[in-house]
């Protein structure tokens, strides 16, 4: 497999694979991205880098991540939002070589660590996680969500 950052030309093939993690994830019903979403959050604002893995020239799989920052190393981190291998490619490695490539960027850029999320279903996920590469769950932490929608909300809530 060949692992490249993507390109403004590979936005179609991102939003397909952004859909089959959706579908996958049973939560096709939430996709928003559009490919005039992804050309201005990817490639203008730079909001997040995408790599592409391709088997004889065919995206069989992507990883999508941007950079955190922890108070407590002091350093940016490295956070992989979705990795996502299409089916028929899964149990080859595939996944072993995007963590590879995201460790060599992570240690590229000086990052103090890389975190990540994974639905409490997804044990072929885990597994992986904790098996391969010694990722560390942190049960003790609890993820929060504001939707766009009630972001306005907050300041109606907490502002003066």
């Amino acid at each position: 497999m060949k692992i490249r950052f993507a390109t403004i030309e590979d936005i179609p093939t991102i939003l397909d694979l952004i859909r089959s993690i959706a579908e996958y994830e049973k939560l096709l019903d939430q996709v928003e991205a559009t490919e005039e979403i992804l050309r201005r959050s990817l490639f203008e604002y730079k909001s997040a880098e995408v790599l592409i893995g391709e088997v004889d020239q065919k995206p069989i799989g992507f990883a999508l991540f941007f950079h955190n920052f922890s108070t407590f190393t002091g350093k940016r981190g490295l956070y992989l939002e979705d990795l996502f291998i299409i089916p028929q490619y899964r149990h080859q490695g595939y996944g072993k070589l995007f963590f590879a490539k995201l460790a060599e960027i992570a240690i590229e850029r000086d990052c103090g660590r890389m975190e990540w999320i994974c639905l409490d279903w997804n044990q072929p996920s885990i597994d992986f996680y904790i098996n391969k590469i010694k990722a560390i769950p942190l049960d003790e932490w609890t993820v929060y969500r504001v939707t766009a929608e009630k972001i306005q909300d907050i300041i109606q809530e907490c502002g003066n």
